[in-house]
């Protein structure tokens, strides 16, 4: 038996080397040029279409609330805010698996191990499909008591609970949507990963008219139109890895699920496993906060105010994912230059970036608010909110890229230590201490309290570990 299963094991790899060598030589050009092609415009190559990306998905995100704020109420949009922490929660999981997945095959792709990334590409979809179907069975038995957790109120429970069931049957759907995306840029095609989520985001938004108003289906007709176009997408993104002349393609002898590479995966993911997790629980203490000081429409108010402040965050994430391949191959093949200079780079363009985010939140909160909602009462609290939220945005840019920076070398513990010192070790305390004695602004102050002393913090590591790198660079220099 076990001579059987070792001939097995040798015919796969044989079947797998057999494709490597078989692979159009334009392809390997595509993964190699990360390495040797002027970095500015790699990190644009790269980035652009990530950012297209990510500012498509949080329109994606945007529309939804928008769609149900307008179509279904005030309450409805208290309820969508509801559900962030499960949202949170489902999306740490599923980073643990695709950031980790496609970091480690950006480092394997680096350092020319074709083999080994066609084995985390077979173990990933693997992982993407049994966390998705056990998360979403787990959650859907004990929704109700999860979402009063979460804070819900007997006015907002049954929004929470319409939407959530409908998230929670098509979330391993969900979770392969996102985890597919993730391995198209590191293979070296973020266009089709761009592709793939702004044709979300266009159905989505033909769907969500269509299913809240035309069917009346209301909360769970925006929940459905979610889905329906993540699946749909996620048949495109199959097809194109099911092409036998791409570098990284399905095929035999890659699914069986590997302890080594499963561990690695795990070990590079923890660090945005950590940081979704934490603001899963960032966002139960802030929605029970408000309910207490604010009342339900201060939730809904914190959730306008998060999709706001998530769109420049998000183009921010963009270039975190434009950055992510450049960093992980050139540091797997030991070029610190390069590593540094898409660093300094793209912390020059998310600090940028965040600067537009401050001026939109600080003087255009009150238009912001107006287009989720008619209620005069929940715009006042929005906007006001929202200034806040957004005072100290020119600081996080750079702290975000950083963190990702980290995160894209392999260096988890420190990228997580970062995830928590901002949202547990100084955001959690300022939510417990500054609420009874300010009320609901004390709250929303807590929020760009904690994010300029995380800022200080991340910088007196970067700091750091950037003379290490210099001094590795210039000992492999001078050994040449």
């Amino acid at each position: 038996m076990q001579n059987s299963k070792q001939k097995t094991r040798q015919s796969d790899d044989l079947s797998i080397n057999y494709c490597i060598f078989a692979l159009d030589m334009d392809n390997k050009k595509a993964t190699l040029e990360l390495g040797t092609k002027p970095v500015g415009g790699l990190l644009m190559q790269y980035a652009i279409p990530a950012i297209v990306a990510m500012v498509a998905s949080s329109l994606y995100n945007m529309v939804d609330s928008i769609f149900i704020g307008q179509g279904v109420g005030p309450l409805a949009i208290s309820g969508l805010a509801i559900t962030f922490p499960f949202m949170n929660l489902s999306g740490a999981i599923g980073a643990c698996i695709g950031v980790g997945a496609s970091t480690y095959l950006s480092v394997k792709l680096g350092q020319k191990d074709y083999s080994m990334a066609l084995r985390i590409l077979g173990n990933s979809v693997v992982l993407k499909i049994i966390t998705g179907v056990i998360f979403g069975a787990l959650c859907l038995i004990f929704l109700d008591p999860i979402l009063r957790f979460f804070g819900a109120t007997d006015n907002t429970l049954p929004y929470a609970h319409e939407y959530m069931v409908v998230i929670l049957l098509g979330n391993v759907f969900t979770h392969l949507y996102f985890g597919m995306n993730a391995l198209l840029r590191a293979a070296s095609k973020p266009k089709h990963a761009m592709y793939a989520t702004i044709f979300t985001v266009v159905l989505n938004t033909a769907l969500d008219p269509l299913f809240i108003y035309t069917f009346d289906m209301g909360i769970r007709g925006a929940a459905l139109a979610t889905i329906l176009s993540q699946i749909t997408a996620l048949c495109w993104q199959i097809k194109l890895f099911t092409n036998p002349n791409e570098l990284l393609h399905f095929q035999r002898g890659i699914y069986k699920l590997d302890k080594a590479i499963i561990k690695n995966i795990l070990a590079i993911g923890i660090s945005p496993l950590a940081m979704n997790a934490c603001s899963c629980i960032i966002v139960i203490f802030i929605n029970t906060a408000l309910v207490r000081y604010g009342g339900d429409l201060a939730v809904g108010a914190y959730g306008i105010a998060n999709r706001i402040g998530f769109f420049f965050f998000m183009i921010v994430m963009g270039i975190n994912q434009g950055m992510q391949p450049i960093a992980g191959y050139n540091y797997g093949a030991m070029q610190f230059d390069r590593m540094l200079k898409v660093l300094n780079l793209s912390m020059i363009s998310a600090t940028f970036i965040m600067i537009v985010g401050w001026l939109v939140g600080e003087f255009l909160s009150y238009p912001c608010a107006r287009l989720f909602t008619t209620d005069t009462e929940l715009i006042e609290k929005s906007a006001l909110g929202i200034r806040i939220n957004m005072l100290a945005f020119p600081l996080i840019g750079s702290q975000a890229v950083i963190t990702n920076f980290f995160q894209s070398i392999g260096k988890a513990k420190i990228s997580i230590f970062l995830s928590l010192s901002r949202q547990m070790i100084f955001l959690l305390p300022l939510l417990i201490i500054l609420p009874p004695i300010m009320g609901v602004n004390g709250v929303w102050a807590s929020l760009p309290a904690s994010d300029t002393v995380a800022f200080i913090v991340t910088w007196i590591i970067m700091i750091r570990y950037m003379r290490q790198f210099k001094l590795q660079h210039k000992a492999l220099t001078n050994g040449q």
